[in-house]
């Protein structure tokens, strides 16, 4: 129809950009990725990047809007790192597309690094078997030892760290190995409370104003334990190993079960049911 109107982009420059991809023989596959992606991102920063609210024009861009836009996606979506550099590469083309003919004045991903080879691997699982000799190890500290405790209960690290979190545990329903631990955490723990004058669980060792341990003050107990245990205490990625882990002893389960499990919005359930697919391979 002649007065039928034409559908709007779902992005900026979308049919140039996307005549280019077909240009260079793409699957038609993963040229509706590149649509995925770069309409994740500008949906994004339409909903939450004040700056490019005001006029919606790309060429007022910078690396820290697209940096505000791969950390949300790394924080709340959970992803993987080998994930993340999918997402900056389709972001770059794109980016790199628009400043190649002048469709923009500045290059806002130049300057983004992908993450290292060395945290490209996928979610080790193991230690959740190990969990009961773990709590039981007096050389490991009591923190290393709660949060894995408590990630392998389904908290996020977010969780574990904001305060009167510890009104949602229950020891009662606590394994036989975890009360044990848990006992031998109150003594632990009960002195500094009493100094702090709170009875939240991640707390600053000496007195300050603010008690609350923050994640990088979670981090200082945790690296140390790294060598020991053999393995990386990222609090994502041992996240991410508890649902894979669920999923992959559960492969029938539906996204209503998954998404009250864990907490889960739609894309984040479809990229763990890919990454257990990817470590059961």
């Amino acid at each position: 129809m002649s007065d039928q109107q034409k559908p709007v982009n779902a992005y900026p420059y979308q049919d140039s950009f996307e005549t280019m991809l077909a240009g260079q023989d793409l699957a038609p596959i993963t040229i509706t990725e590149y649509r995925s992606v770069l309409t994740d991102l500008f949906n994004y920063l339409s909903l939450f990047n004040v700056g490019y609210q005001r006029d919606h024009r790309v060429d007022s861009l910078f690396d820290r809007d697209i940096e505000q836009y791969l950390g949300m996606v790394l924080k709340q979506r959970h992803i993987t790192n080998g994930t993340y550099n999918k997402l900056l590469s389709h972001i770059n083309v794109y980016f790199k597309y628009l400043f190649t003919h002048q469709l923009i004045s500045q290059y806002p991903t130049v300057t983004l690094k992908g993450k290292s080879k060395a945290d490209l691997q996928p979610p080790a699982v193991k230690w959740l078997y190990l969990l009961p000799e773990i709590l039981a190890d007096p050389t490991l500290s009591f923190y290393t030892r709660l949060t894995l405790m408590l990630i392998h209960q389904g908290f996020t690290v977010s969780e574990l760290l904001t305060p009167g979190f510890y009104q949602q545990l229950d020891p009662a329903t606590f394994t036989t190995d975890e009360q044990h631990f848990w006992q031998a955490f109150q003594q632990f723990i009960k002195p500094i409370q009493e100094r702090q004058k709170t009875a939240d669980i991640f707390l600053k060792q000496r007195f300050s104003n603010d008690p609350h341990l923050t994640l990088p003050g979670l981090h200082k107990y945790l690296k140390p334990d790294e060598a020991k245990l053999g393995m990386p205490l990222s609090p994502t990625k041992l996240y991410q190993s508890v649902v894979v882990d669920y999923l992959m002893n559960h492969p029938k389960v539906d996204d209503q079960t998954l998404a009250s499990q864990f907490r889960l919005d739609p894309q984040s359930i479809d990229y763990y049911r890919k990454l257990a697919r990817s470590v059961a391979e």
